[in-house]
């Protein structure tokens, strides 16, 4: 299960909104070992494109250096589909390279008559795809 605050929520959902029709993407970075998102960090989709997402490889060389050095790791891996369900696609399987993170995905295309935007989020681990369940809190239990 994917635990997770309503400011990140609401962070995640405001990102994918503002990049619409782009699809947009991003990490929420958490102290290594604990599986608690803590630090938002928007990136720029290097592709521009509203059907697929690319990390900038030098942005991206960049994040990883620095959860390093506050001793992160990337619990949530996230980006948006613009005119498709929040299910992942071949390609973000493909991408899915963080056997620990939880993949969010937000659909920003009302596909389910269910409202503007889905927010959906899985295990990838070795290709297979796992749907989880996602409790949004007010704050995280003292640790």
């Amino acid at each position: 299960m994917l635990t997770i605050t309503q400011a990140l929520y609401d962070q995640i959902v405001a990102h994918s909104r503002a990049d619409h029709p782009d699809e947009a993407c991003g990490v929420v970075a958490g102290p290594a070992g604990t599986g608690r998102p803590e630090r938002f960090i928007p990136m720029l989709n290097a592709a521009r494109s509203p059907t697929f997402y690319e990390f900038d490889s030098a942005d991206l060389l960049k994040l990883y250096r620095e959860m390093d050095d506050r001793d992160e790791e990337p619990v949530i891996v996230y980006h948006s589909h613009t005119a498709t369900e929040a299910y992942p696609s071949r390609t973000d399987v493909t991408y899915a390279n963080e056997p620990g993170a939880h993949y969010v995905l937000v659909s920003t295309a009302d596909t389910d008559d269910a409202g503007p935007f889905q927010f959906r989020s899985y295990r990838i681990v070795d290709g297979v795809i796992t749907e989880e369940d996602i409790e949004v809190v007010e704050a995280y239990e003292p640790a």
